[in-house]
């Protein structure tokens, strides 16, 4: 975790830090947090943190939230468990139940499901390099019918004749 300047500002979505000066943030364009305010929500996250229970009844009910092989499954019930979110690696009902088939499930309990989808996004996006990259475009759609579109990786606007953006070359 980075150190928090109380005098300086946040983006509360990005994580940039601004001089005390700034009230929006450049990339996200939202309103900045300050230092103090930040600290209070990081202390409020530990609170929580330290309050959830890492234990599983048989009275929980659960949820599936990913599916592959079993390494994979352990190192992200890891990084659940550093963010105080208990989970299990089971296997289908078809294998013995002890990891010998070829897929685990990763399992939670469906009270924490928003917080464990949040923690593996941010995972995905740190693993893969995605949380230094501008997101923003992410949402746009290559649209056939329309005489022009936006990239969903640059955000440039071209004639949908084309099926290659002119300005990243992505592919459509």
């Amino acid at each position: 975790m980075r150190y928090i300047d109380s005098e300086l500002n946040y983006c509360p979505q990005c994580d940039e830090e601004y001089r005390s000066d700034f009230a929006t943030c450049a990339s996200c364009n939202i309103t900045l947090i300050s230092g103090t305010d930040r600290l209070a929500l990081e202390e409020n996250q530990k609170k929580k943190l330290s309050e959830r229970s890492m234990d599983i009844s048989p009275d929980d009910e659960l949820a599936n939230i990913r599916k592959g092989p079993l390494g994979e499954m352990k190192q992200l019930q890891a990084v659940l468990g550093a963010q105080s979110i208990p989970s299990l690696v089971a296997g289908e009902k078809s294998n013995c139940g002890s990891g010998c088939g070829t897929e685990m499930f990763l399992q939670i309990k469906t009270a924490d499901g928003e917080a464990a989808v949040e923690v593996l996004a941010q995972e995905f996006k740190r693993t893969t390099s995605l949380e230094s990259h501008d997101l923003s475009k992410i949402n746009s759609v290559f649209d056939t019918g329309a005489s022009k579109t936006n990239c969903p990786a640059c955000g440039c606007k071209f004639s949908t004749n084309s099926k290659t953006c002119p300005d990243c070359g992505l592919c459509f």
